[in-house]
């Protein structure tokens, strides 16, 4: 497949995780009597990557994640050569979710970004449960490399097939039960990115911790499960949707 397509299927499935997660965050967590809380927002953020794992992983490889790009290519399931446009494609596509999100919570006469903070994370007193710098870091790292250890597992050849969206969807959700509370649930440096702009100053300040922890969660689990498996786990010719490779050339 073409880095256009892929791309363009990277920048539709991250603003579908974004719009979809970060707008059950901000429209529908506490609405009058029916909100769905945190249980309901870790489940959107579950839903949004496997459905669109499912409709997109076998453009893309449906990252949606620049943690999830960078670990793919420490596990050498990713070429590193593409690995910039992909997460250059998320960042974008998650600013322009948020974008569309903004427009659409403001719609609501007395909705303040700054009192809402607008599904952004944070730490300290900016943490949902006040949760200080060393518990975020620790939480986004040991989290990220889990929820990598998932992905790569469940679209290794020896996985069994068709199933890597819906682990890979389940385990977003799990790590999202675990760090609401601590950091709002980043897991994913776009997805911060995109409602810390709106948000600015104390997001945009803390921003940092939601790219370098993920990011190095990630790099954990990449080299971490080629130790333990011994080899990188995929296929020269791709017996999984979930490889890019195997798309047909256009």
């Amino acid at each position: 497949m073409k880095l256009g397509n892929r791309l363009a299927a990277e920048f539709v499935g991250t603003f579908w995780l974004v719009l979809c997660g970060c707008g059950s965050a901000v429209l529908a967590a506490g609405f009058p009597d029916v909100g769905i809380g945190w249980l309901g927002v870790s489940l959107a953020f579950g839903l949004t990557v496997l459905t669109m794992a499912y409709a997109l992983g076998h453009v893309s490889g449906a990252h949606f994640n620049p943690a999830v790009t960078v670990g793919l290519v420490l596990a050498k399931r990713f070429e590193a050569k593409d690995a910039i446009a992909y997460i250059l494609t998320q960042v974008v596509a998650a600013i322009a979710a948020a974008a569309v999100l903004y427009v659409i919570a403001t719609g609501q006469s007395d909705f303040s970004v700054a009192e809402s903070g607008f599904a952004a994370n944070g730490y300290g007193e900016h943490s949902p449960g006040g949760y200080g710098l060393v518990a975020a870091l620790v939480t986004e790292v040991v989290l990220t490399a889990g929820f990598l250890f998932v992905i790569i597992g469940a679209t290794d050849r020896r996985a069994p097939k068709g199933f890597g969206p819906l682990a890979i969807g389940l385990a977003l959700t799990l790590v999202h039960l675990v760090s609401i509370p601590v950091t709002n649930a980043s897991i994913n440096p776009a997805r911060s990115t995109g409602p810390a702009i709106f948000v600015g100053d104390w997001a945009l300040g803390q921003l940092w911790l939601f790219w370098v922890a993920p990011i190095v969660g990630a790099a954990i689990a990449g080299f971490a499960y080629r130790y333990i498996t011994g080899d990188a786990g995929v296929d020269d010719v791709a017996e999984t949707a979930q490889d890019p490779s195997d798309a047909p050339q256009r």
